[in-house]
């Protein structure tokens, strides 16, 4: 059964190289919002089984998006995604609730190793 991915990241590239590299994967994306308002409303409408959330957007940056859908969903599986390899960044991340943290540019067998443990396998 696939599991249901939606990704948060203002980058279009991002969004193709996720579709590439979950092709034949468990992983299915079914949803992609390019700000952090986007994904707080679609989080409520989806209810994805786990989520990518970039964290450097325009307008509500990917943690305060985050920690706004753990708040309200605290069950959601998300997974920090940024080239930002700050200690205080992932330090906040973990502080918020998120299930992994992926540095860009990322490879398929991460990706996956990432958002398999998030979901809990």
């Amino acid at each position: 059964m696939s599991k249901k991915l939606m990704v948060v990241d203002d980058s279009r590239i991002v969004h193709a190289k996720m579709k590439q590299l979950l092709e034949d994967t468990d992983f299915e994306i079914i949803g992609f919002c390019r700000s952090g308002e986007d994904a707080i409303q679609s989080y409520r409408e989806y209810r994805p089984d786990v989520v990518t959330m970039d964290i450097v957007m325009p307008g509500i940056d990917g943690l305060d998006a985050a920690k706004t859908i753990l708040t309200e969903f605290p069950d959601a599986n998300i997974v920090m995604v940024s080239s930002l390899a700050y200690d205080d960044t992932m330090d906040a991340a973990e502080e918020i609730g998120a299930k992994g943290f992926i540095f860009k540019p990322f490879e398929k067998e991460e990706l996956i190793k990432t958002l398999n443990e998030a979901v809990g396998e």
